[in-house]
């Protein structure tokens, strides 16, 4: 029998495809138990395109995205380079083509949206792909799309851009761009004309740019418009097919300008039919519902109350007397509003018990008192025993955003208004909540999570679905019925698609967004268990970050502040929750896990980040390294929803640490049986195969060794350079396995040590950290305790 072919540690197992410049194959990884698929460059090929090929490798194994099929490895061994992939299961979007020829229009736009966000991740870290087309989309066991094959990607070169090299043309002709089939420089602009030419072919079931010559393809891209042909489907409509043509022009100047750009019209067209555009004027069913309001004595007292307080604060002859007067005619508003006054957040500004609404006002201004006394007339007026705890669940989720949203305005003069436009951001699903709970109750049953894990419709469209409009419409129509100002109008309107990715100097375009975030967190919040919020919470403020001027560090804070005075304003407010509520969540620190055992001085950030900062590359890594970091913690998660493999969430744990923050190896030590000993179990990395067994921390009192005592106290530590403390380590930690500077992080479980991770690098001071990537290893090493409480372990 002949041996079976290795490569490197992997053994090839069978030939998956083979072209031109490289063969794929599946092969078995024996360091992490599992099948991957390795491309192999053709023997004879020049050394420059190599290390061409292994230079671009590398920067692309850098991206994370759940659409993109990553790059593990990209190494030459013996003379024969090659990259490993993972390996999907499943076909192409050549194969699905082959069997169904054309797909249905809302079918083919799906599976593109998928495929453009994955170039948009891509753009963003100055990735190129150059060679997209059908046979490099795979379709896993679900059907969801994957883009593979980046291996003639290449980095954006601005400079290059308009150099032209005829000589050296990349891609696949058929699916070139004009551009690229004059051998111009790598841009964006490519990717987004192939992917157009793909939507065309999904919807056509003909190739649109086919000749068996294909030097006559590469001449007819560069001279002729291409067109959709004619024929197809009813399904696709003349605006599908303008956007479609629109991604089709020779010029790039007259292209889609980006891919997001692209994405962003192919999801308007999907959803006009489940949000229809209704304003009060023109919606039958906004007056329906304003006037079934109307016929419960709590809506027009609630809508008198609110518009009179509009009126005295926006009014610039009324007194503080008048406001007074007008707060005092309600003796219950009166008594919570001075409750509220005198809780920690607000005395400080009297310098004493504040006894009289006068001196409320005068301390707090209008402004403040204008937003304390909407948020009570709300609450006061929208109380229900039929369902009280989900309205108090759904207010406090308004107050949590309101304040998020204030505490994050770096204009203190915008502050309270903030803090307006993110409270009324939802009224709609507000008032949905109390006046109709079942239509409510329906809503929430479509954005159930289906079998792909994604809800069956928005909430936007969701909620037209039931009520016959949007939640948002339905919160602009009454907000107009009680004459709320434009600028509040205008937050109501929630953005959509990314965050722009520079700071949005225009006011109320950043109220809008300010308030589009601050409840996406607090939504989060409400709606994540608390071992997960924190890492989301961190991906969504970078997400925001440089839109709203505000670093993640800053969100941070801005957050537990926002709940230390949520805390404070419900309790004046009377607002109480039973223990099992899911709204305690919203009063709970903001912390990376409940399991955490980091003391605050073990280990520390070792580098701080601002907006002055100078240190850009530094800077970039640490972003990419979060990114990384929060997209595995996301992809553990959701393994370990369903039936999961300890030992496969753990290797996850590993990968994703040891990928995102270039560690040399990467090692798991567990608690044998007798509970006296770690041992090191698995790894990544160079020679973890036999390193890791050298491993044995010896634990009990008579252990004085550094390991030891890390994993008795628990205490997470980084050692910058072993030198230092060359006297404490024990005497296995030598030879090949020592490092010059490792980081720590034991798993404890009841005070007891059940496990350690061991991460290291070459080099003294090597292990550059900032406080979110602190933040995102702890969340991963409570990850890895709560898999092994779910395996019973």
């Amino acid at each position: 029998m002949d041996p079976v072919p290795t490569l490197g540690r992997f053994r090839l197992l069978r030939r998956l495809g083979e072209g031109a410049q490289a063969t794929v194959w599946l092969a078995h990884d024996p360091l992490l138990d599992r099948e991957v698929a390795i491309k192999v460059l053709q023997p004879g090929t020049e050394l420059g395109s190599v290390d061409e090929w292994l230079h671009e490798a590398r920067a692309v194994s850098r991206l994370n995205h759940p659409h993109i099929v990553p790059v593990f490895e990209a190494d030459t061994q013996n003379g024969q380079s090659y990259l490993v992939f993972e390996y999907v299961e499943g076909g192409t979007l050549a194969d699905r083509l082959r069997d169904r020829s054309r797909l249905p229009a809302r079918e083919a736009v799906g599976l593109l949206l998928a495929v453009l966000d994955a170039l948009t991740a891509a753009h963003a870290a100055g990735i190129v792909h150059r060679d997209l087309k059908p046979t490099n989309i795979l379709l896993d066991t679900r059907g969801r799309p994957r883009v593979m094959d980046f291996g003639i990607a290449a980095r954006v070169s601005a400079s290059a851009a308009l150099v032209a090299n005829p000589e050296r043309i990349v891609g696949t002709p058929g699916y070139l761009s004009p551009e690229a089939a004059e051998g111009r420089a790598p841009h964006p602009s490519m990717d987004v004309f192939a992917a157009a030419v793909l939507l065309a072919e999904m919807l056509s079931g003909t190739r649109l740019n086919h000749d068996p010559d294909p030097w006559r393809a590469v001449r007819r891209v560069r001279e002729q418009d291409l067109q959709l042909p004619h024929g197809l489907n009813p399904d696709v409509d003349d605006t599908l097919r303008a956007i479609v043509q629109r991604g089709l022009a020779r010029d790039p100047q007259q292209r889609w300008p980006s891919a997001r750009a692209f994405h962003d019209a192919l999801l308007a067209w999907l959803r006009p039919a489940e949000v229809p555009n209704a304003t009060s004027a023109e919606a039958p069913v906004l007056d329906f519902l304003l006037r079934r309001m109307r016929h419960r004595s709590d809506f027009p007292a609630m809508s008198e109350a609110i518009g009179r307080i509009q009126r005295l604060t926006q009014s610039d002859t009324e007194s503080l007397a008048n406001l007074s007067n007008e707060i005092l005619k309600d003796v219950a508003l009166t008594q919570k509003l001075l409750r509220l006054v005198n809780t920690v957040g607000f005395r400080h500004a009297g310098g004493g018990t504040i006894s009289t609404v006068s001196r409320a006002v005068a301390l707090i201004g209008f402004a403040g008192i204008r937003n304390l006394a909407l948020s009570l007339v709300l609450l006061e007026r929208m109380e229900n025993k039929g369902h009280a705890q989900r309205l108090r669940e759904e207010f406090l989720r308004c107050l949590m955003a309101g304040s998020l949203a204030r505490e994050l305005c770096h204009d203190p003069g915008a502050g309270e208004e903030a803090f307006l436009c993110a409270l009324f951001h939802h009224l709609g699903r507000m008032l949905t909540e109390f006046y109709f709970p079942e239509e409510a109750e329906a809503v929430r049953r479509y954005l159930q999570p289906s079998e792909s894990g994604a809800p069956t419709l928005s909430e936007a469209a969701a909620s037209a679905k039931v009520l016959g409009m949007s939640y948002e419409q339905l919160g602009l129509g009454v907000a107009r019925e009680w004459g709320l100002p434009e600028s509040l109008q205008n937050a109501m309107h929630r953005p959509v698609g990314e965050a722009p990715g520079r700071l949005i100097e225009n006011t109320a375009e950043r109220q809008r967004w300010l308030a589009r975030a601050a409840n996406d967190v607090a939504d989060l919040i409400l709606h994540t268990p608390p071992a997960e919020v924190h890492a989301r919470v961190v991906a969504l403020a970078q997400r925001h970050a440089r839109a709203l001027g505000v670093g993640a560090d800053e969100f941070d804070a801005a957050a537990d502040r926002a709940r230390q005075r949520l805390a404070q304003m419900s309790e004046a407010m009377q607002i109480l929750l039973p223990r099992d509520s899911v709204a305690q969540r919203l009063l709970a620190p903001l912390t990376a896990a409940p399991q955490d055992s980091l003391a605050p001085h073990q280990l520390q950030a070792t580098i701080k980040l601002d907006r002055t900062q100078t240190l850009v590359s530094e800077r970039d890594d640490l972003e990419s390294a979060t990114q990384m970091l929060a997209a595995g913690i996301q992809d553990i998660t959701d393994a370990m929803v369903e039936q999961f493999q300890l030992n496969a969430v753990l290797r996850m744990i590993l990968e994703t640490i040891y990928r995102a923050l270039r560690f040399r190896r990467v090692i798991f030590c567990l608690r044998d049986s007798r509970g006296q000993t770690l041992t090191g179990r698995l790894g990544v990395g160079e020679g973890v195969e036999r390193l890791a067994p050298q491993m044995r921390i010896e634990l009990g009192p008579q252990a004085r060794d550094l390991f030891a005592a890390v994993c008795m106290k628990g205490a997470d530590t980084c050692i910058e350079d072993v030198n230092t403390i060359a006297n404490r380590l024990p005497a296995w930690y030598a030879g090949e396995l020592r490092g010059s500077s490792f980081l720590l992080l034991p798993l404890m479980v009841k005070g007891a040590p059940l496990g350690l991770i061991y991460a290291d690098k070459v080099s003294t001071n090597g292990i550059e950290l900032g406080e979110k990537e602190l933040s995102l290893l702890r969340t991963l090493r409570n990850q890895a305790v709560m898999a092994f409480r779910q395996a019973g372990g």
